[in-house]
């Protein structure tokens, strides 16, 4: 390969496989991610062995301290997502879009929530118990929003956009989808 592709170099560790990526337009930043059972380290070409071995392990350190967490009980209780959905529509409708119950259910396979507005519940797709919190914050307003206003008109999308992540959140989900392979749509306009 040209000096200006990316190089891919596997570098062993114990009890884990690791990818180096070296890409010569990336400058200062160092990122990771684990692709099954395999690290993908994505650094700087210029870096040297030394730095390289360096921030392998910091990246692997920080991996597994994160993925070590518990899950937020917002995250796995029925109960608490109602909690967050109270709290979030207290904050963005002044506690107008209040949900009878909100509870998790086996992944969907074309949308990440739904609503139903006649019995005021709210279904969230498991698939989003491992997303950031600002996401699920997101879908959770998107749904109350459909308590307030059912189609997905101006008025709706104007209820949506209080909540400040919305466009980020969107794009987000949209990748997510993506990378996934699955078939879920963003909200039509």
């Amino acid at each position: 390969m040209r000096s200006r592709d990316k190089t891919n170099q596997e570098l062993p560790l114990p009890d884990e496989k690791v990818e180096v990526r070296r890409s010569p337009r990336r400058r200062r930043t160092v990122s990771a991610y684990r692709d099954g059972d395999t690290l993908v380290v994505m650094i700087p070409a210029r870096m040297t062995r030394a730095e390289e071995k360096h921030w392998v392990a910091e990246m692997q350190r920080k991996l597994q301290r994160t993925e070590s967490l518990p899950l937020p009980r917002s995250k796995t209780s029925d109960l608490t997502l109602l909690d967050r959905c109270a709290q979030l529509s207290s904050k963005y409708f002044d506690d107008s879009a209040t949900p009878a119950s909100v509870r998790w259910v086996a992944p969907m396979r074309t949308r990440w929530a739904s609503c139903t507005p006649v019995d005021a519940t709210i279904r969230v797709s498991r698939r989003l118990q491992e997303v950031p919190t600002w996401v699920l914050d997101y879908v959770l307003v998107h749904e109350l929003a459909h308590l307030r206003v059912t189609p997905h008109n101006a008025e709706f999308w104007a209820l949506v956009r209080r909540y400040p992540k919305a466009e980020r959140a969107i794009g987000f989900l949209e990748g997510l989808s993506a990378a996934a392979g699955l078939e879920i749509e963003p909200a039509e306009d």
